[in-house]
C-alpha cells in the first residue's frame, strides 16, 4: 500500500525564479545587500502594480511600494520559505500597506470633513437660524447699525463672511479673549434688539 495519501497536502511547485527569489530573501535576512538588489529587481514590479490596483493612484502606488521594498530589507529575517514562496510574503506586506493607506486617507477625510463643520459653528447659531426662520434680516442689520464698530465688525465678519474666532481675531489684529468678549456683548445687545430671542 502506497503511504502518499498519508503524507498530507504538498506545498504547491514552485518555479525556479520563485526559488531563486526564495534563496535570495534568506541572503537579505543576513544583511547582504546584492541579494536585496536581486529580490528588489525580480518583486519591485509586481508590488507596484498591486499597490497601483488598490490606490488608483501612480504617486501614492510608488510610495507605498518603496515602503514595502524598505520593509523587505528591515524584516527579511521573518520570511520563512517552508511556509510560502518570497513572492506571497512579499505582495502580502503590499496588499497590507496599500489597505493601511486606504484606510488612513478615509480617516483623513472624515476628521477633515468634520473639522470643517466645527470650525464653522459659532457660538450665535442658534440665534441666526431664528432670524433667517423669521426673516427677519432687515432687523438684523438695523440692530448690527445699532452696535458700535468694535462689537459689529466681528459679528459681521464672522456670521457674513464665515470666519472663525482665530481668523477674526487675525483680520482685526485684536487679541482672540478681546474678540470673544465683543462678540459675547455684541450678541447680547442683539437678542434684546430682537427682542429677547
Amino acid at each position: 500500500m502506497s503511504h502518499t495519501a498519508s503524507e498530507g497536502p504538498r506545498p504547491p511547485v514552485r518555479s525556479a525564479v520563485d526559488r531563486q527569489v526564495d534563496a535570495l530573501l534568506v541572503l537579505v535576512a543576513q544583511g547582504d545587500e546584492t541579494a536585496f538588489a536581486g529580490v528588489y529587481d525580480a518583486l519591485v514590479v509586481p508590488v507596484m502594480g498591486l499597490a497601483f490596483r488598490i490606490l488608483r493612484d501612480e504617486a501614492q502606488a510608488e510610495e507605498v511600494t518603496q515602503d514595502v521594498m524598505l520593509e523587505v530589507w528591515r524584516k527579511a529575517d521573518r520570511f520563512r520559505p517552508e511556509r510560502g514562496a518570497a513572492k506571497s510574503w512579499v505582495l502580502t506586506l503590499a496588499h497590507r500597506r496599500a489597505v493601511e493607506r486606504v484606510r488612513a486617507a478615509r480617516a483623513g477625510a472624515e476628521r477633515e470633513r468634520k473639522a470643517a463643520q466645527l470650525a464653522h459653528q459659532t457660538p450665535f447659531d442658534e440665534v441666526v437660524e431664528a432670524i433667517e426662520e423669521r426673516e427677519e434680516r432687515a432687523e438684523v442689520y438695523r440692530c448690527l447699525a445699532g452696535l458700535g464698530n468694535t462689537q459689529r465688525l466681528p459679528l459681521v465678519l464672522a456670521y457674513y463672511q464665515g470666519l472663525t474666532y482665530a481668523e477674526v481675531a487675525e483680520v482685526l489684529s485684536t487679541p482672540t479673549g478681546t474678540v470673544k468678549t465683543r462678540m459675547r456683548t455684541g450678541l447680547q445687545r442683539l437678542r434684546v434688539c430682537l427682542g429677547g430671542r
